[in-house]
């Protein structure tokens, strides 16, 4: 039996596509509360938020880590894997066109390998999957148990937003992966996530304020648009609590979606944002990638080769 499984990347563009310098990105982050293990109601769910998205002109929908089937799988994994060209996959991609769609799953691979996995489409076309490379399996996490780690971090071309780059929960807090995607010359980030509330003492969640405190970093290190959509409910006896974010290039935050409560909140994004700031703080143009990759090089030798 074959284990070869698919790449990320559902197409290879050809060519680069630059974002736009001017007008208004409208984004729909979809903070839901998914119903664990309950694939069909969990897509209906999706189309519901496509159709309120789809009335209030936004021209991306995003929803949180594995969207279509809840957290805590565990034994479960196997029973509520798709692989990408499942009729349910089409069937949301389908209904979010022209928009575009961000939503997690569970992949099955021609192998039989499950990936956490999150997937990009516009215009009725699937364009890019990414596995979640750093699987939290420590405290109450245990993911390597049950998927397999995705191997890349690979940007591809979006219509409106250019370059973009697709991070998964735990991926966000491993500065190498935004180093990848600044070599990239990504123009956006968009993590999906599921993270419950902890250090809840006094009016903030630790939790939440790490989360954008990442976005901030990242947004103003990469001089990128950074989305991070978070879920709501509660799994397992933890609660989710939300506060899906987006931050500009200049690391400030946009728009924040409320804490604890479902919500389909539309934020307005300036693209000719990244010009400006680009200009203003030209750190991507600096950037020495050559001498990243020697230093990487040494490092590797004396770490692994000695």
């Amino acid at each position: 039996m074959s284990t070869t499984s698919e790449p990320n990347t559902a197409s290879q563009p050809t060519e680069n596509i630059a974002p736009a310098e001017d007008g208004t990105l409208r984004v729909a982050l979809a903070q839901i509360a998914p119903v664990l293990g309950d694939r069909p109601r969990n897509v209906q769910m999706h189309l519901d938020q496509i159709a309120a998205a789809k009335e209030q002109q936004a021209d991306l929908v995003i929803f949180p880590e594995l969207s279509l089937t809840g957290y805590f799988l565990r034994d479960i994994v196997a029973e509520v894997s798709l692989p990408r060209s499942s009729l349910e996959i089409a069937q949301i991609v389908e209904a979010a066109s022209p928009m575009g769609l961000v939503a997690g799953f569970v992949e099955e691979s021609r192998g039989h390998h499950f990936y956490n996995a999150a997937l990009y489409a516009e215009a009725g076309r699937l364009v890019h999957v990414h596995r979640k490379v750093y699987l939290p399996t420590y405290g109450l996490f245990e993911e390597q148990r049950y998927f397999s780690a995705g191997k890349r971090f690979q940007a591809f071309n979006a219509a409106r937003l250019g370059r973009v780059g697709l991070m998964i929960c735990e991926d966000l807090w491993h500065v190498s992966a935004a180093a990848i995607l600044q070599a990239e010359e990504v123009d956006a980030v968009i993590c999906i996530i599921n993270s419950p509330a902890r250090g809840v003492g006094g009016p903030n969640i630790a939790t939440a304020e790490t989360y954008e405190m990442f976005a901030r970093t990242y947004a103003q290190l990469l001089g990128a648009l950074v989305i991070v959509v978070n879920r709501v409910g509660f799994e397992d006896g933890l609660c989710f609590f939300g506060q899906s974010l987006a931050v500009g290039p200049d690391g400030r935050v946009i728009a924040r979606a409320p804490a604890f409560d479902e919500s389909l909140a539309i934020v307005s994004c300036d693209l000719a944002e990244l010009r400006r700031e680009r200009l203003i703080t030209p750190l991507g143009r600096d950037e020495q990638l050559l001498l990243t990759i020697e230093e990487l090089k040494r490092i590797k030798r004396r770490r692994y080769e000695a």
